[in-house]
């Protein structure tokens, strides 16, 4: 791939939904689901983009801090791409387990990289946000599962580009097991809350 050829993708969000994809919606535990998001390809044209930009940092505010990197710094319009993306083809697949959810955009989507030597784990929490998700951007690695104990679930069987959609706050703590080789690459994506 060329630079020019990246930029194309991720400006025009060319190549981002599965060609196959059904509008499925999978339970794999207690108020989780797993659904097509993005192709394998897209999801390695991201991280080059997030490598590119090379702004993966903590956020001094973040309670939970990961090296990471928004969407929005990648790429404002890719940002309003996922954004789009979001609210008009994978809201509705959400609604079939969460009838009563309203969309209100997302407060942020964002890359972490995970490596042996910088950030190799993230401490378990729960996030802050209606919705929350989760989608596994490659798979050359070991270790570093996304692991919710409660509900005995992790990401390890998923396919890069699937999404994991879960309730935020106290009902899914989840965590980023310890790293044992390669550099892994995960979109997290926190829904807005709904407006009071």
């Amino acid at each position: 791939m060329t630079a020019f050829s990246d930029l194309q993708q991720i400006l025009g969000y060319q190549g981002a939904v599965p060609d196959d994809e059904t509008d499925e919606l999978i339970e794999i535990g207690n108020e989780m689901y797993r659904t097509s998001f993005w192709t394998p390809t897209f999801c390695d044209t991201v991280i080059r983009a997030a490598e590119a930009v090379g702004a993966f940092e903590q956020q001094e505010d973040d309670p939970v801090p990961g090296h990471e990197v928004s969407l929005a710094v990648i790429s404002p319009a890719l940002f309003e791409h996922v954004q789009n993306d979001l609210g008009m083809r994978l809201w509705p697949r959400f609604r079939q387990a969460w009838p009563y959810i309203d969309y209100y955009g997302i407060r942020d989507a964002f890359i972490i990289k995970y490596e042996i030597g910088g950030q190799e784990s993230l401490r378990i929490h729960h996030d802050v946000a209606q919705v929350s998700a989760s989608v596994k951007l490659n798979d050359a690695y070991t270790g570093g599962e996304l692991d919710f104990p409660r509900q005995g679930v992790t990401n390890e069987g998923l396919p890069v580009g699937d999404l994991i959609v879960w309730p935020s706050l106290v009902t899914h703590p989840h965590q980023s097991n310890q790293l044992t080789s390669g550099v892994k690459y995960s979109l997290t994506i926190w829904f807005e809350l709904p407006q009071i």
